[in-house]
C-alpha cells in the first residue's frame, strides 16, 4: 500500500509539471477502458479518421492521421483475430506475409531508414487494414462500419463541392483541391471518392440501405470526384461500375442507363489528355509520365531482381528524384522482379479470395479492389489511405461473411437441439423395434 501511495504521489507531481502528460495518461486509460468494454469499440471510433489524408508531424515523425489511427485500431483488432479466422481471411493474411517476405530482400540489400520504415508501413496498410476490417465485420458491426465510412466520405464530398462553387464563382475552372478542414491533393481525395462511390453503387443487400439515399450519396461523391478532375479515379470508377452493370449475378438487376453517364465522363478524360498532348508542354502530367516511364526502366535495370529499395526517391543515389507513375513500375524499381511477382500474387490472390466467398459479401470487396487496381496503373500504389481503404473494406466483407456463417451455424445447432428434444432418438428406436 505504501509503495502504491508513493507511486501515485510521484505521478501526481509529474502530471502537475507536464501539461501534455495528463492528456496522454487520460488517453491510455480511455483506450484500455474501450478495449475492456468491447474489442471493436476502438476500431469503430477510429473509422471516420481512416480516410483522412491530413498529415501529422512530431519531430522526425511524419505520417497521415489515417496511418496513425490504423495502428491504434490494430491493437485490439489483433485480439479478435486471435479468436479464429475464416479460410478466406487466412489466405489473405498469407498473401500479405508473402509480399512482406519478398520485399524483405530489398530492405536487406539497401540499408537506409526510409526503406525499413516503408516496409513496416506497407505491412500496416495491407495486413493491418484487413485485420481491423475483419474484427469489425466478425463482431457483427460491418454495416455500422460501412455507414461510418460512407457518411465521412459524403461529408468530405459536400465540403469539396462548396470549395468548387467558390472557386468556379471566381472564374477558376481548374481542378478543385480541398483546403479545409485540411489540404489534400486531387488524386488522393479523388480516389477516396471513387472507392466509396463504388461501395454505394454496389449497395449490398445486407446493408439494408434505401435505394434513394444510396443514389443520393453516390451522385454526391461522383459530383465531387468530377470537380477534382482526377482522371485516374474517374477511369477506375467507370471501369468498376461498367463491370458491375454487365456482370450476371443473382442479385438485383442494374440499369444499363448509367453507361450513358460513363461515356461522357470518359470522353472528358480523353479530351483532357489530348489537350495536354497538343499543348506540347513537356512538363505537363502526360509528358512527365512518359519521361518517368523511361527513367523508371533505367533505374530498374540497376538491380532487376531485388530492386533499389522502397521509397528510393527519398535518397540521393539517382540524379533525379521522381515517383514512378505506375504501380508496376513503382514495385519493380523498388523491389525488383521478386517483389513485383509477389505484388501481382497479392493483387490477384486477394481478389480471388473475395470472389470465392458468398457473393452477397464478396462482390463489394471485388469491385473496390478492382477499382483500386485500375487507378494504380496511373499512379503510385503504396500511398496511405489509397491502399488501406480497399483492404479495410475487404476485411469488413470477409468478417461479415464469417459472422453470417457463424450465425447460421448457431441457428442450425439450436434447431437440431430442438429436434432432438421433440423427437428423442430412443423413442425412434422403440417405434422401429415395435414395428418389427
Amino acid at each position: 500500500m505504501a509503495g502504491l501511495l508513493g507511486l501515485l504521489l510521484v505521478m501526481g507531481r509529474e502530471l502537475a509539471s507536464d501539461p501534455v502528460l495528463p492528456l496522454l495518461v487520460a488517453g491510455v486509460i480511455l483506450f484500455i477502458g474501450l478495449v475492456a468494454a468491447d474489442l471493436t469499440l476502438v476500431p469503430i471510433v477510429c473509422l471516420p479518421f481512416l480516410i483522412l489524408t491530413a498529415r501529422i508531424g512530431a519531430g522526425r515523425v511524419d505520417l497521415t492521421i489515417a496511418d496513425a489511427l490504423l495502428a491504434v485500431a490494430l491493437v485490439p483488432a489483433l485480439l479478435v483475430l486471435l479468436g479464429g479466422a475464416s479460410r478466406a481471411m487466412r489466405q489473405v493474411m498469407w498473401l500479405g506475409v508473402l509480399y512482406q517476405v519478398a520485399t524483405l530482400f530489398t530492405v536487406i540489400r539497401n540499408p537506409y531508414t526510409a526503406n525499413l520504415v516503408e516496409w513496416f508501413h506497407a505491412g500496416l496498410l495491407v495486413l493491418g487494414a484487413v485485420v481491423v476490417g475483419w474484427a469489425i465485420g466478425r463482431r457483427g458491426h460491418a454495416v455500422l462500419g460501412l455507414n461510418v465510412l460512407v457518411a465521412t466520405s459524403v461529408l468530405l464530398a459536400v465540403v469539396t463541392l462548396v470549395h468548387a462553387a467558390s472557386q468556379y464563382a471566381g472564374g477558376d475552372l481548374g481542378p478543385v483541391e480541398m483546403s479545409w478542414p485540411y489540404r489534400v491533393q486531387k488524386n488522393a481525395i479523388g480516389t477516396v471518392f471513387a472507392l466509396m462511390a463504388v461501395v454505394l453503387y454496389v449497395r449490398p443487400a445486407w446493408t439494408a440501405w434505401r435505394r434513394g439515399w444510396a443514389l443520393l450519396g453516390f451522385w454526391t461523391l461522383v459530383a465531387a470526384l468530377l470537380t477534382t478532375q482526377s482522371r485516374q479515379a474517374i477511369i477506375a470508377l467507370a471501369v468498376a461500375v461498367s463491370i458491375m452493370v454487365l456482370r450476371r449475378t443473382n442479385a438485383r438487376r442494374r440499369s444499363k442507363g448509367i453507361l450513358l453517364a460513363i461515356i461522357p465522363a470518359l470522353v472528358g478524360v480523353s479530351v483532357m489528355v489530348q489537350d495536354q498532348i497538343k499543348s506540347g508542354n513537356e512538363f505537363n502530367s502526360f509528358f512527365q509520365r512518359v519521361t518517368w516511364f523511361g527513367d523508371s526502366m533505367a533505374i530498374w535495370q540497376t538491380d532487376p531482381w531485388f530492386g533499389v529499395g522502397l521509397r528510393w526517391w527519398y535518397t540521393d543515389r539517382f540524379p533525379e528524384a521522381f515517383q514512378p507513375p505506375n504501380a508496376l513500375m513503382d514495385t519493380a524499381t523498388a523491389a525488383g522482379i521478386v517483389g513485383l511477382a509477389a505484388f501481382l500474387v497479392l493483387l490477384v490472390g486477394t481478389w480471388l479470395a473475395a470472389r470465392r466467398i458468398d457473393p452477397a459479401y464478396g462482390i463489394l470487396a471485388e469491385m473496390v479492389l478492382l477499382a483500386r487496381f485500375v487507378q494504380s496503373e496511373f499512379d503510385l500504389f503504396w500511398v496511405s489511405v489509397q491502399v488501406s481503404l480497399p483492404f479495410l473494406i475487404l476485411g469488413l466483407c470477409l468478417g461479415a461473411a464469417a459472422h453470417s456463417e457463424a450465425a447460421m451455424a448457431d441457428r442450425q445447432r439450436v434447431l437440431d437441439e430442438i429436434e432432438r428434444a421433440v423427437h428423442p432418438s430412443g423413442l425412434g428406436s422403440a417405434v422401429i423395434g415395435k414395428a418389427s
